[in-house]
């Protein structure tokens, strides 16, 4: 039995969905996400390195940008977890986490490009 009461009934699974509705916290979570990657760079660069592992200063041409502005939006990926980075020497590599989250966003950000700029 649901524990929210509607004021009309019009026979849908509305009452079902809503009990198994994530909190308010995931949504919170997801909306964060979805803000740090609708910055074009931080997706561009996020796209980039879930199908290489390339050190900052090679990533900087790639992206046009400088080292420090390139830093930070490698910070903010790798804080929320969908980068990581290793060290060799004095160069720091970076790739796509290798998590389930990273994946699927990796899907997701080239489903929506295709369907955004279908060939």
């Amino acid at each position: 039995m649901s524990s929210l009461s509607l004021p009309h009934d019009h026979h849908s699974a509305v009452e079902q969905s809503f009990d198994h509705m994530p909190g308010e916290e995931a949504f919170t979570a997801t909306a964060e996400l979805f803000k740090l990657l609708s910055d074009r760079t931080r997706l561009r660069l996020f796209w980039l390195l879930c199908h290489c592992e390339e050190c900052v200063l090679n990533l900087s041409v790639m992206m046009d940008m400088s080292s420090p502005a390139l830093s930070h939006h490698l910070k903010l990926l790798k804080a929320c977890g969908l980068i990581v980075s290793r060290r060799e020497g004095r160069e720091v590599y970076y790739r796509a986490a290798d998590t389930a989250q990273a994946q699927a966003l990796h899907r997701m950000t080239e489903d929506v490009a295709e369907i955004a700029c279908p060939k």
